[in-house]
Parts: structure tokens; sequence; C-alpha cells
């Protein structure tokens, strides 16, 4: 856990640590990549749970990471990278309350506000 210090040292290490475990993540772990068109005008994230009536996305998804590319106009402003299981949790929870909505191609999404993601 960091806590603030005024120390350079401490603080370079601290970032080479944190360095290290975001590398980890891009080399070695499962990572499933999803663009967001729409986060912007929503505030949320959409997460697929099914497809044509057969589960599919985060239902069946095999990695460990779900990485959310926030595009406005062509442009990725920023990328959310969050752990499956945390997800998992959190879209049960907004699916429980109804955040439903139809996705294209048939597809059955689960609105996640994007707040829920970063506490």
């Amino acid at each position: 856990m960091y806590k603030q210090n005024n120390n350079f040292e401490y603080d370079l290490k601290f970032g080479q640590m944190k360095e290290k475990e975001l590398a980890d993540i891009l080399e070695n772990q499962k990572i499933e990549v999803k663009t967001d068109c729409k986060w912007k005008k929503t505030g949320n994230v959409a997460v697929e749970y099914k497809s044509r009536g057969k589960p599919s996305g985060i239902s069946t998804t095999k990695a460990e990471y779900w990485a959310f590319i926030l595009d406005a106009n062509g442009y990725a402003e920023g990328i959310l990278i969050v752990p499956i299981a945390k997800l998992l949790i959190i879209a049960k929870y907004h699916y429980q309350l109804g955040h439903i909505t139809n996705g294209g191609e048939n597809s059955d999404m689960v609105l996640v506000p994007i707040t829920d993601l970063v506490k």
C-alpha cells in the first residue's frame, strides 16, 4: 500500500513497482478488450452478457482482466483495466437493478457506471 512520502527514492521504487505490475498484466494476462463509444454521453460502459440468446461476453470470458477503451470521435480518451472478478460483481449488481439494454447484433448488455469501476 502506498503511503504519501516526500522521499524521492521511496516514490521512485513505488512507481517502478506499479510499472512492473502493469507490464505483467499487459504481457502475461489474458485481457478482453472492448471499445465503448457512448460512455461520454451516458457515463456508463456496456458489458455484454448474452448474444443471440446464448451466454457471451462477461458470462463466458476466460480473461483475467477486461479493458474498456473509452472512445470519443475515433480517439481513445482513456483505457480502464478492471479485474474480471471485480467486474462480475459490479455487473451483476447493475443487472439486478435492471440496468440492461440491447446492443447491436442481438446482444444483451448490462450498463455499468464508470464511477463504479474506479471506486
